[in-house]
């Protein structure tokens, strides 16, 4: 057996060493620029629902443009709530547009109702019709809800948005920690 001189094992040694940092160092990178990729996703889709509902933080705007309360305020059974939705049933049509989303949501606060996020809902029959799979919105997956449910309504797929209001865990998870139903005068 041939012996390698310990100066060529220590080069071996530290270029496989170098590779292996390298290797590392490059699919670092990598998962970096797809998580901020993933961020700007998110950030433009959030900063896109702000721009079509901007006028909607004076309720009585979004009254005049069809939306009306529906359930009362959502609050979550162990944390967190959703808020108060108001619905436009001219807009549960089966189409999806980040421009018009079918429901906006409202915290009740200080005697005002305080615009936090919005829902775009399609039911699920609709839109089986003529897709294949839930909608996708700026590459946001819709969640299935399927019936009976706590509402009392046809299976149906949503996603949220929370583009006034913080969510700690994410702006697409159904309930925020950030949001309450305390000041509902209904609760």
């Amino acid at each position: 057996m041939k012996k390698i001189p310990f100066i060529a094992l220590q080069t071996s040694l530290l270029l496989v060493a170098f590779l292996a940092l390298s290797s590392f160092a490059v699919a670092r990178h990598e998962t970096q620029a797809a998580e901020q990729n993933d961020q700007a996703n998110l950030a433009k889709l959030v900063q896109s629902v702000r721009k079509a509902t901007v006028q909607y933080q004076d309720i009585n705007k979004a009254i005049s443009a069809g939306y009306g309360p529906l359930f009362g305020c959502v609050s979550g059974t162990d944390h967190g709530a959703m808020g108060i939705h108001y619905v436009n049933p001219n807009l549960l049509n089966g189409t999806i547009d980040v421009a018009t989303p079918q429901a906006l949501i409202y915290e009740p606060a200080d005697g005002q109702m305080k615009l936090v996020g919005v829902e775009f809902i399609a039911d699920s029959a609709t839109w089986m019709k003529t897709h294949s799979g839930p909608p996708v919105l700026e590459g946001q997956v819709f969640t299935f809800v399927d019936a009976p449910n706590r509402f009392t309504i046809a299976s149906f797929f949503e996603l949220h948005v929370w583009a006034w209001r913080e969510n700690p865990q994410g702006p697409f998870v159904d309930w925020n920690n950030h949001v309450s139903c305390a000041g509902d005068p209904g609760e």
